[in-house]
């Protein structure tokens, strides 16, 4: 067993408690109180008056994906060789033994949730995964959490480039029609044949993969940074009646009251760093803070390795600092990001019978002085700053 003592523990469920304790038994929290006894068995940890919150959770990313200092041999994020890639899944093209895993934890992210890229209209699979491990097979918290799927100019770019369909937006939304309309076929097909083996359809893989979405076990998981975009995205999915999840959603802050009415939840980021291309023309930090003040259910996001995993507090104090209210931003990268991608049961706040992942901070985590002291994944230390 473990005892975290003496903390200022932020739940992301309730109250700050002051001066508060966690109790830990076997990877999982037992117990949130102002006072625990410790157990005669247990190992205690002083928090020392420490700030003690959730492990931090990226709803989009790429970790592992594009590995770093590597180049192509370490690009596994895009397979360009098809505009719909639906049967791709990201748990084989991660590699847990890359330092930005290490990077990642040691700053305090414990939980990423990572896919492919968007050079594909339709990419393949999300998985929800700790920061710490060697295999991929024992890091997995959900696999899959969404299906990837890419407006604007990404796809665009790459196959016009290889004079290929999709050159236009209009391309794109078609490709995702298709697809859709062909799974929904071929999921009809499947419900006529029942118990008949012989009357199954022929296996298609790509439709194989959508019949997740088509029963909403999960979302698709649309990269969209323009208004005009982010409304194709719902259109499409209001269309064929499937769950969406608006990843970057970069001018969102333009349309919020549109998107309060949606009642679909956005990842915001990556908000940092240059505008390298015409879709990000809108780019600020006030995106957060304005979705919220909406009613948008907002999380904030890296994007890594656009921007480093390690820097997602950093992106959540910057949005506090345009104007989101600071407890909001916290939340942003940890409860509401543990709910947006589906994975709330395990991780995301302090409370029993969830995951022991917890981060014990010197100072705050939005500021720049501010460090993990330690580190905690299922309950083990795995980084600690002495």
């Amino acid at each position: 067993m473990l005892l975290i003592k003496n903390g200022k523990i932020y739940t992301m469920a309730g109250d700050i408690i002051e001066n508060g304790c966690i109790l830990v038994k076997d990877g999982k929290i037992v117990e949130v109180a102002p006072h625990i006894e410790a157990p005669a068995d247990a190992e205690v940890i002083d928090a020392g008056g420490r700030m003690v919150m959730p492990g931090m959770i990226d709803a989009h990313c790429h970790l592992g994906m594009w590995e770093t200092a590597i180049g192509f041999e370490g690009d596994d994020g895009n397979e360009m060789t098809a505009p719909v890639t639906a049967h791709l899944r990201a748990i084989d093209g991660i590699n847990p033994m890359d330092r930005s895993f290490q990077e990642a934890r040691e700053g305090g992210v414990t939980t990423a949730c990572t896919g492919p890229g968007s050079a594909n209209v339709i990419g393949g699979t999300f998985v929800a995964i700790k920061t710490y491990g060697d295999r991929i097979d024992d890091m997995i918290i959900k696999d899959p959490v969404a299906m990837k799927c890419a407006f604007g100019e990404n796809p665009k770019r790459v196959y016009n480039a290889q004079k290929k369909m999709p050159s236009t937006r209009m391309g794109t939304a078609a490709i995702i029609r298709e697809a859709l309309m062909k799974a929904k076929r071929y999921l009809r097909a499947i419900e006529q044949a029942g118990d008949d083996v012989s009357k199954l359809p022929a296996l298609d893989m790509q439709s194989e993969a959508l019949l997740p979405v088509l029963r909403k076990e999960i979302p698709l998981k649309a990269h969209a940074h323009r208004a005009d975009d982010i409304f194709t995205s719902i259109r499409v999915a209001r269309e064929f009646d499937v769950n969406i999840t608006l990843d970057h959603c970069t001018e969102g802050h333009l349309i919020a009251h549109h998107l309060a009415k949606e009642g679909l939840p956005a990842i915001i980021g990556p908000s940092f760093g240059h505008r390298t291309k015409y879709e990000l023309t809108n780019k600020c930090f006030d995106t957060p803070g304005v979705l919220q003040r909406a009613g948008v259910k907002v999380a904030i996001c890296t994007d890594s390795p656009v921007n480093p995993l390690e820097s997602l507090p950093l992106m959540a104090g910057m949005a506090a600092a345009a104007g989101m209210d600071k407890m909001e931003a916290l939340k942003a990268i940890t409860i509401n990001a543990a709910e947006i991608i589906g994975i709330a049961d395990r991780v995301g706040s302090l409370e029993p019978g969830k995951d022991a992942d917890i981060v014990i901070y010197d100072g705050h985590p939005f500021e720049v002085e501010g460090k993990t002291w330690k580190v905690l994944i299922d309950g083990n230390v795995v980084f600690s700053r002495e």
